[in-house]
């Protein structure tokens, strides 16, 4: 929340909803529609105390700033006449994917679903496949209570009738205007603000060298990782990593296992534990030769190994905060995306931003060893297409810190920001 004060803008955190939704075996946060609803009820009466609270208190809030699937945040604002603004966390082209769904061409993108050979165009967005959406899009339909992401799919609709109604809708955007100039303007309706990259500000303008860490890290373990790091040459580690939700198959672990040994190069690999404590790397059949080459490890900081000089490849899931982190850092990436947003992101890097290689999962989904050992070679091996993913990704990392420092875009667009908010509140 935004609150107002003479002289300045002041932040107050949202408290913790007091109560525990409960939810069974066959309603998770993903597909439960039930779940979303109790989320909404109560979040919006909570919100509402809070601001009555406040108010009493002589500290009104005077703007909200909330995150997708959280719509009815920016109801709760229109009720108290209160400026809202969404902070969209992946990248403006998603954003637009969706408006498009929603706005006149659901009909197209969902003919294309079941055709990987179809493609849809998309006003200012690149041509895009059934394989190139967003995964709880394919598998998703509004009408259908048969698929499952319905309450996703439901919640980004009931999000873009919100901003819809707005009369000046403000998104903020974890971009920046160099990444995706065209698409942060093509809807004239919404005023879309390039504000990224959100990178700890250590590895962008070094203004405050202590932040290092997103303040969300899940496990923090040893960092004998960067010791390792140190030992090796430049650019030859491959960084693997599948994001903190990701959950693989054996099989598929022994593919990439496989895979990082045909590579004969030396990694560092992210094994999280499984939810029942079980270490994945215990159970490969191959882990005398994989201690050998590389390094396993159940967390580490992201920022700091990918800033680390040793880093040659990612190999990634393509999460947009990994992907960005990836531009930031100029490493290319070798792209396997898992869901949700992922297929969209590696569609950006492997075409738009021409930073990544995609591989190609064999008939039952699975990435087998030969492919991750092709893409790591496309990457790291010398070729004229590797040679052009690290120029590129030495571009995006220059125009990344030239948003960021002092009278660049994204310092540009926040003061923006902030003095129309401010004008709002003296409005």
């Amino acid at each position: 929340m935004v609150g107002g004060r003479q002289g300045g803008l002041w932040l107050v955190a949202f408290p913790l909803l007091p109560t525990k939704l409960d939810l069974d075996d066959h309603h998770t946060w993903v597909n439960s529609t039930h779940f979303i609803s109790e989320l909404n009820d109560r979040g919006s009466k909570k919100l509402a105390q809070l601001i009555t609270a406040s108010a009493e208190e002589g500290n009104p809030v005077t703007g909200l700033i909330y995150t997708p699937l959280q719509a009815w945040v920016a109801k709760v604002a229109q009720s108290f006449h209160i400026p809202s603004t969404l902070l969209w966390p992946q990248p403006a082209t998603l954003f637009h994917i969706y408006f498009y769904y929603f706005n006149g061409y659901g009909d197209i993108i969902r003919s294309i679903t079941n055709d990987p050979s179809c493609l849809v165009e998309l006003l200012v967005l690149p041509q895009l496949s059934s394989r190139d959406l967003p995964y709880f899009l394919v598998h998703s339909n509004p009408d259908s209570d048969s698929k499952p992401y319905k309450g996703l799919l439901l919640s980004i609709k009931e999000l873009l009738d919100t901003l819809n109604e707005e009369a000046n809708p403000r998104i903020l955007v974890n971009t920046f205007d160099a990444l995706e100039p065209e698409v942060l303007r093509a809807i004239e309706k919404l005023n879309l603000i390039a504000i990224g990259p959100l990178v700890p500000s250590a590895f962008l303008d070094r203004k405050h060298p202590s932040n290092t860490s997103f303040g969300a890290d899940l496990f923090q373990k040893s960092r004998d990782y960067l010791e390792w790091l140190d030992s090796k040459l430049e650019s030859s580690v491959v960084y693997v990593s599948f994001g903190s939700m990701a959950i693989l198959s054996k099989r598929q672990v022994e593919e990439i296992a496989r895979g990082l040994l045909e590579s004969h190069r030396p990694f560092l690999w992210v094994l999280r534990a499984t939810e029942n404590g079980e270490k994945e790397e215990d159970e490969l059949s191959c882990r005398e030769e994989l201690d050998q080459l590389g390094m396993i490890v159940p967390w580490c900081c992201q920022v700091e190994v990918l800033a680390h000089p040793s880093l040659g490849c990612f190999v990634s899931h393509c999460g947009w905060n990994s992907s960005l982190e990836c531009l930031v850092f100029g490493v290319p990436m070798v792209c396997f995306p898992q869901s949700f947003d992922q297929p969209t992101n590696a569609k950006l890097i492997e075409d738009v931003f021409k930073t990544g290689v995609r591989v190609t999962m064999n008939e039952e989904g699975i990435m087998e060893g030969e492919e991750i050992q092709r893409c790591i070679e496309v990457v790291m091996g010398g070729g004229e297409k590797g040679k052009e993913m690290n120029k590129n990704a030495k571009k995006w990392r220059d125009l990344a810190k030239e948003a960021v420092k002092e009278g660049g875009s994204v310092d540009m667009n926040l003061r923006a920001f902030v003095d129309e908010v401010e004008k709002d509140f003296i409005g």
